[in-house]
C-alpha cells in the first residue's frame, strides 16, 4: 500500500509551491476502510456466497448490509491511494516513484502469493476434496505448477488483488506524472473546485458530473467484463478503479475541491442516507424487486451514485471530525496494511477449524473475530520488530535508534 503522506493545503489557493500539512483524516479513513474489509471477510465466512471456507451456520441475514458496502469500500481505498500517489510522485519524480513502487509492492505481492495466500487455497481445495491433507504435496503443486490440475488457478493472490492492481497502475502512470500534475494543477481543476463550492448547484454537480464515467462503465463494459480480480480480463473493474484513483490524484492538492466537499456535506450526506435506505429496501426485498424493471434499473443507477456520494460523505465527515493525531492513529497507520495482508489467511484457516467444532453461531462468530483481530495484532508486533519481515509486509526499514544524550562532563 502506498505509504506517501496525505496532506492538506494551508494556503488559500493551491499551487506548486503551496505549503501542506499531514492529513490525519485520510489516515483515519484508510484505517477504517481496511478495518471494514477485515470484518467483511469475516462476514463472508457466514454468508451464503461462495468463499474459501464456510461456517455450517451460513445464512443470508447480513448479506444486504454487506452488499451495500461493496460498491465503495475498495473505491475509497483507490481514492486515498490516488491522493498518496500525488504526494509520493511529487516527492520522488516519475523515475523515483516507479522504482519505489516496483520494489515495495512487488515484494509484498510475491511473498503474499507464495506464503500468505497459500493456506487459503489449501483449505479451499481440502474442503472441495481436490487434495489430501499432506501440506507439502499441496504446496509443490501450488507453487510450481502454474496451470495445475485443480479448480483454483495457482499460485494466486486472492484478497491481495488490490495490491497487484495498485502496482500495475503505479507503473503505468509513472511516465505520465508530468502530464497528470499539469492537469491537476491547471486552471480547469481550480475552476471545477470553485464551481462545486457554489450554493445549491455546487453539491448537485459535485455528485452528478464525476459519477458519469462510472455510469458509462456500468452500462457498457461491466456487462461484457464482469469483475474477476484476475488482472488480464478485468476491464470494467480496471476502468472504475483507475478513474477513482485519478480522482484522488486530482483532489490531493486542490484546496478548492476539498472546500467544496466540506460545503456540500449536508446535502451529499442527506442524499447518501436516502440512497442507503432505498438500496437496503431493494436488497432486503430482492425477489419482489426483480418483478419490477423500474425498481431494478433505478437500483442499478442508485448503486453507482451511492458509491460516489458515500465517498464524498466520508471524506467530508473525516475532514471535520477525524483530522487529529494521537498514539492510536500513529500505531494503526503503520499496522493496518500488515493487518490487511494477514487477516484473510487467519480468518480462513481458523474458520475452517472452528466449523468442525460444533459451536453455536454466536460463539463461532465471536471466536473468529477475536482470533482474526488478535492474530493481526500479534503478527504485526512480530513483523515490526524483524528487519527482514518489514518490507515483505509493506513497511519501511527498521527505524534507526535515536542517539542517547549523555550529560556533559
Amino acid at each position: 500500500m502506498s505509504r506517501a503522506t496525505p496532506h492538506t493545503q494551508t494556503a488559500p489557493q493551491p499551487g506548486p509551491n503551496a505549503v501542506f500539512t499531514r492529513r490525519h483524516d485520510l489516515d483515519w479513513l484508510r484505517i477504517i476502510a481496511f478495518g471494514l474489509l477485515i470484518f467483511y471477510h469475516i462476514g463472508m465466512f457466514f454468508n451464503t456466497e461462495g468463499w474459501h471456507a464456510k461456517s455450517t451456520h451460513a445464512n443470508d441475514t447480513m448479506e444486504p448490509i454487506m452488499w451495500l458496502s461493496s460498491p465503495w469500500r475498495l473505491p475509497l481505498l483507490f481514492f486515498i491511494s490516488g491522493v498518496a500517489l500525488r504526494f509520493l510522485s511529487d516527492k520522488l519524480g516519475s523515475a523515483g516513484f516507479a522504482r519505489e513502487r516496483f520494489i515495495r509492492l512487488l515484494s509484498v505481492i510475491l511473498f503474499g502469493m507464495y506464503v500468505i495466500v497459500a493456506p487459503q487455497t489449501y483449505v479451499e481445495l481440502l474442503r472441495a476434496g481436490e487434495i489430501g491433507p499432506n501440506v507439502w504435496d499441496f504446496y509443490q503443486g501450488y507453487a510450481f505448477q502454474w496451470d495445475g490440475p485443480w479448480s483454483v488457478h495457482t499460485p494466486t493472490w486472492n484478497h491481495l488483488w488490490y495490491v497487484v492492481y495498485l502496482f500495475v497502475y503505479s507503473l503505468l502512470l509513472a511516465p505520465l506524472i508530468p502530464l497528470l500534475r499539469s492537469g491537476a494543477d491547471g486552471g480547469f481543476m481550480r475552476r471545477a473546485g470553485e464551481l462545486f463550492a457554489r450554493p445549491v448547484i455546487g453539491p448537485v454537480l459535485l455528485v452528478a458530473l464525476p459519477v458519469i464515467p462510472f455510469l458509462v462503465i456500468r452500462f457498457t463494459l461491466a456487462a461484457q467484463f464482469p469483475t474477476t480480480h484476475a488482472l488480464l480480463d478485468d476491464w470494467a473493474n480496471h476502468a472504475g478503479s483507475l478513474t477513482i484513483l485519478l480522482y484522488g490524484y486530482a483532489f490531493a492538492k486542490n484546496g478548492a475541491l476539498w472546500r467544496a466537499v466540506d460545503r456540500a456535506l449536508p446535502v451529499v450526506g442527506g442524499l447518501t442516507l436516502v440512497l442507503f435506505a432505498f438500496l437496503l429496501a431493494a436488497y432486503t426485498n430482492f425477489e419482489a424487486a426483480l418483478e419490477h424493471d423500474a425498481i431494478i434499473w433505478t437500483a442499478r443507477i442508485a448503486r453507482i451514485v451511492f458509491a460516489w456520494s458515500i465517498i464524498l460523505t466520508l471524506t467530508g465527515l473525516a475532514q471535520r471530525f477525524l483530522n487529529r493525531d494521537g498514539p492510536a492513529r500513529r500505531y494503526l497507520t503503520e499496522a493496518i496494511f500488515p493487518f490487511y495482508i494477514l487477516h484473510q489467511t487467519i480468518t480462513v484457516t481458523a474458520g475452517y477449524w472452528m466449523a468442525q467444532q460444533g459451536w453455536g453461531v454466536w460463539t463461532e462468530f465471536a471466536a473468529l473475530t477475536a482470533v482474526t483481530l488478535g492474530g493481526c495484532v500479534l503478527g504485526f508486533e512480530i513483523i515490526r520488530r524483524v528487519a527482514w519481515l518489514r518490507p515483505l509486509f509493506g513497511l519501511k526499514g527498521m527505524p534507526r535508534p535515536r542517539p542517547v544524550a549523555t550529560p556533559a562532563e
